[in-house]
């Protein structure tokens, strides 16, 4: 679960800050040809990223963006993802390259975000019954409450 993993190295970067000082990131990511923009999920991941790394990496200019069927297909996604799908790739590398971390998550069909959607709306619907309106949530809340199915 994507949220889980995001929750866990946003926990991450909180306790180790620093942790891979001069490493270097690289972010591949590929999307449906239709997607214009660098995902909120990558954006969130990579912010983590950053504040155990330090690097001077770009949100805007430094992410491989994938939008070609054919590049997406060489990068693992199925012919039959093509029109809706979500492939990340993450790496960390050290300054004389000796070290290399990846995180890789690959999602295939937009199913996962319709439930993830649904376990939402049921957790804001929920909050509101119990007054909390006006307040602004993320999926991780909707995690930590173990509102996802």
């Amino acid at each position: 679960m994507i949220v889980a993993m995001q929750a866990a190295l946003e926990e991450l970067a909180v306790k180790y800050p620093m942790a891979f000082e001069g490493y270097k990131l690289e972010v591949t990511e590929s999307h449906q040809k239709t997607k214009a923009d660098t995902s909120g999920t990558a954006k969130a991941v990579i912010g983590s990223i950053l504040e155990l790394s330090g690097d001077n990496f770009d949100v805007e200019s430094d992410v491989n963006m994938i939008r070609d069927d054919d590049k997406s297909m060489a990068f693992g996604v199925s012919k039959e993802a093509l029109n809706g799908h979500a492939f990340h790739t993450y790496t960390l590398t050290s300054a004389d390259a000796s070290v290399q971390f990846a995180l890789q998550h690959n999602v295939e069909g937009r199913t996962v975000y319709a439930e993830g959607t649904a376990d939402a709306v049921k957790f804001l619907y929920k909050k509101i019954g119990e007054g909390g309106s006006g307040k602004i949530y993320s999926m991780i809340n909707v995690l930590e409450e173990g509102a996802l199915e």
